[in-house]
């Protein structure tokens, strides 16, 4: 087989993208991942060092990996009872297949000399992070309008929507990191939460703690010692709340994140007894299958624009179902015949969170609301 190699240096291109039913599915391609051993690995045969540390796959794969020079140690097959040192260069060459998002467009709304700011659909990760490289705003920005680099100025969760600003230089980017840090960017969201929301303002003080290992953030109220220092392992946050409208069922709520924590909206929603109406992780007793079926219905609904030609007033792009390509079917691909990987089949919604403005000492952008923040 003619295998081309990929690096991160290869661009995303228009026609890695493949849509099925609303989904957008990232064709899978060849990959060196590449990694330099730890001190730790010193010693282990290099199965033993994948089978140890890259639980994803069996053993018996990382043996034939290892005979076929599908891991390479300092650009050379070793054989299976090879033992690694410190420091070495270790490549492995997989049929990369990334997990699929939702189909929805990157809305461009403001494209500048220096700052290009775009509607971020749940659901795409920003940036390249774990197994997403290509189905993410930043490649997708890059292959459909040739926009890169890129610099974003600020992270939304995959599953939140909304505004998001990427500086179009580094030193550009560094100009909005200080004034972040400096306290002079404000923030605003909007959510659609359980129950009626008070009409007051409400202000959350609580500290919020992330677990890594659980992907969740706790809340902790202040305690502390009698030197005036925190017994608590949490960060500092605020948020001010404030009710938009309701109808007694849900609420929909705009927020003023006074730090940025992480889930730090989620948590303090929760906190107040009106957690964001669809949010699995926070939402006591949430029915998945529920989410699933509203996740259905928005495919189908994108699916119906699937035909359309290119918008240059929205700058949304043609995703015709006519373009699906067949992928290469690699032999030892443990992921293969699948486009997604193990364990992602694309049933997910979106969380009804959104952001809609940023604004700094001298501007100001903003993001439309979604649909879902109409109660009507």
């Amino acid at each position: 087989m003619d295998i081309v190699w990929q690096t991160p240096a290869n661009p995303p291109e228009r026609h890695d993208y493949i849509f099925r039913n609303g989904i957008r599915y990232v064709k899978p391609y060849y990959f060196e991942f590449i990694s330099h051993a730890k001190n730790r690995w010193a010693g282990k045969t290099i199965v033993d060092l994948f089978a140890d540390e890259f639980k994803g796959r069996k053993r018996d794969y990382y043996d034939s990996a290892v005979k076929s020079g599908r891991i390479q140690v300092n650009g050379k097959t070793v054989s299976v009872s090879y033992r690694v040192q410190s420091s070495q260069k270790i490549s492995h060459f997989v049929h990369r297949h990334e997990p699929p998002v939702m189909a929805s467009n990157v809305t461009i709304l403001h494209e500048g000399e220096d700052v290009l700011t775009v509607c971020k659909p749940a659901s795409v990760p920003v940036h390249p992070c774990g197994q997403y490289r290509k189905n993410t705003v930043v490649g997708i920005l890059q292959a459909e309008h040739d926009l890169a680099p890129l610099f974003p100025i600020h992270r939304l969760d995959r599953l939140v929507s909304g505004l998001l600003i990427l500086a179009r230089s580094a030193s550009q980017a560094e100009i909005f990191r200080q004034q972040i840090e400096s306290g002079l960017v404000q923030k605003q969201y909007i959510a659609k939460v359980v129950g009626e929301f008070p009409e007051e303002e409400q202000v959350v003080n609580l500290r919020v703690n992330f677990n890594a290992r659980e992907g969740r953030s706790t809340v902790e109220a202040e305690d502390m010692d009698e030197n005036g220092n925190s017994r608590l392992n949490g960060k500092a946050a605020c948020t001010k709340f404030t009710r938009i409208c309701t109808n007694g069922k849900y609420s929909i709520v705009s927020c003023h994140p006074i730090t940025g924590r992480t889930h730090q909206i989620r948590v303090h929603l929760q906190s107040t007894g009106h957690p964001i109406a669809n949010d699995a992780l926070y939402l006591p007793n949430y029915d998945i299958s529920g989410s699933r079926r509203a996740f259905t219905a928005h495919k189908t609904a994108v699916k119906s624009t699937h035909s359309l030609e290119v918008n240059s007033s929205d700058n949304s792009v043609s995703q015709s179902e006519e373009s699906i390509e067949d992928f290469e079917i690699d032999p030892m691909c443990t992921n293969c015949p699948n486009l997604a990987p193990i364990g992602y089949d694309g049933s997910e919604e979106g969380l009804w969170l959104h952001c809609v403005r940023y604004s700094g000492p001298d501007w100001v952008y903003e993001c439309p609301y979604p649909d879902w923040a109409s109660l009507t």
